[in-house]
């Protein structure tokens, strides 16, 4: 992601003013944008790549800043971060009240925008992305700023669950992306309300029908986010909408989109990309069916240390991968023997010596499907309602996690599904079925 996140979600608390030209990290959200290397360094959590991704939107004008004036600016830090202060007001109307992190690519500060006034006669909320000072993450940010104005201009009604850009402007060498504001994001509401234990099985059918509508409008609109995570939803003050947000890792279907084996924050990155397989819109529903899965147990589904790990958790719970598919897998010797099995090469730390060995596994099993982990969580839910839309549950996320990208479940036989079809609102139900 290019870390557009914290910005619409702050939770209230953020509100309480923090201290003047003092730039506070955002707390590590997880999502080393597209590494290098063996995998190991992009960790989900990792301190140093502290990310703000929490919302995303846009639209008005900017030109290109001066990266090399900016350098010697008084208003930035040395890495291009621009320096705020409570109370200053930005391009003439956005009257800034709170920081809300800072992540790779850009800090996010919270303004009123004194320019408007809601139904109450109060000046509204809006998370504002200042892209850091530099020529490289400028240009990264016209990618996200098209893909945004693109997905809000077939969204004229704000139903399809995608972040609102409102407008972008130019300050202080720094291009700005005004959003509208949200409350938080889901890693910080299932932390909040459900950590270890998830939340209602009613609310995990709501925000799955919502992040459902989504993905069908980014898939119309032929955009993969590439970077879907509970991080990058924003939840709503109200908690009964969702928002995906974050499109700075965003990129137009072209059908030869490079591969690489670190496209998407790690714990939610699909089989085909860790193996170099060409990839498209199932890269994104896989995503979806990890972000839905944890929302309901509280636990990442797969929480691998490597790629190779998360493969091998993959097939725990998915079965092996067909020969098939391997056979054009680019990454393909990373992670498999080129025997008559195709075995999965385990890499794993010897206990004692402490050095990397390969552990080949010849024919993985799937000892803990989704019905097993599902139906452990959900040992303790009575209501026969409840019960039925747990095997709904189980049954959506097989389909959304297909091993095979051409077997996953689309977005439209998605909101078909017994577990979302109920709480897919009527007039958009219509839409769904053509």
């Amino acid at each position: 992601g290019r870390g557009v996140g914290a910005a619409a979600a702050a939770p209230a608390a953020a509100a309480a003013a923090p201290a003047p030209r003092k730039v506070v990290p955002a707390t590590p959200a997880a999502a080393a944008p597209a590494a290098s290397g063996d995998g190991s360094e992009d960790d989900m959590f990792a301190e140093e790549v502290a990310v703000d991704k929490l919302v995303a939107g846009g639209g008005g004008g900017g030109g290109a800043p001066a990266p090399a004036a900016a350098l010697a600016d008084a208003f930035d830090d040395h890495e291009g971060y621009y320096n705020f202060v409570v109370g200053e007001v930005m391009d003439g109307r956005y009257e800034v009240f709170a920081h809300n992190g800072k992540g790779v690519f850009s800090s996010v500060v919270r303004a009123r925008d004194t320019a408007r006034r809601d139904e109450a006669g109060k000046h509204p909320e809006v998370a504002i992305k200042l892209i850091r000072s530099n020529e490289t993450m400028y240009k990264a940010a016209q990618t996200e700023v098209h893909v945004l104005r693109l997905l809000g201009a077939s969204d004229p009604d704000s139903h399809k669950h995608c972040i609102k850009l409102q407008r972008t402007f130019e300050y202080r060498n720094h291009f700005c992306l005004v959003f509208e504001a949200m409350e938080m994001n889901l890693r910080d509401l299932t932390k909040k309300y459900g950590r270890n234990r998830g939340l209602d099985i009613k609310a995990v059918q709501l925000f799955a029908c919502q992040l459902l509508i989504a993905l069908r409008h980014l898939k119309k609109n032929a955009v993969l986010h590439a970077d879907i995570k509970p991080d990058n939803i924003l939840i709503n003050h109200r908690h009964n909408k969702v928002k995906l947000c974050d499109f700075g890792s965003a990129m137009m279907h072209t059908g030869d989109n490079d591969v690489t084996p670190y496209l998407v924050s790690r714990f939610y990155r699909a089989p085909e990309v860790i193996l170099g397989l060409k990839y498209d819109f199932g890269m994104d529903m896989w995503s979806i069916g990890c972000v839905v899965y944890e929302l309901y147990t509280g636990r990442i589904l797969f929480p691998g240390h490597s790629n190779n790990e998360m493969l091998k958790f993959m097939m725990e719970t998915k079965g092996a991968f067909t020969k098939k598919m391997l056979r054009k897998a680019a990454f393909l010797d990373k992670h498999f023997e080129n025997d008559q099995n195709m075995s999965f090469a385990s890499l794993e730390q010897d206990p004692i010596t402490k050095t990397q060995v390969r552990r080949l596994i010849a024919a993985p099993a799937a000892k803990s499907p989704f019905s097993v982990l599902i139906g452990r969580h959900s040992a303790a839910v009575k209501d026969p309602k409840d019960r039925a839309l747990v095997g709904h549950l189980v049954d959506l996320l097989d389909r959304m996690m297909a091993l095979e990208p051409d077997k996953r479940i689309d977005p439209d036989a998605a909101l078909k599904h017994p577990f979302v079809r109920e709480v897919l609102p009527k007039r958009k139900e219509a839409k769904a079925h053509k």
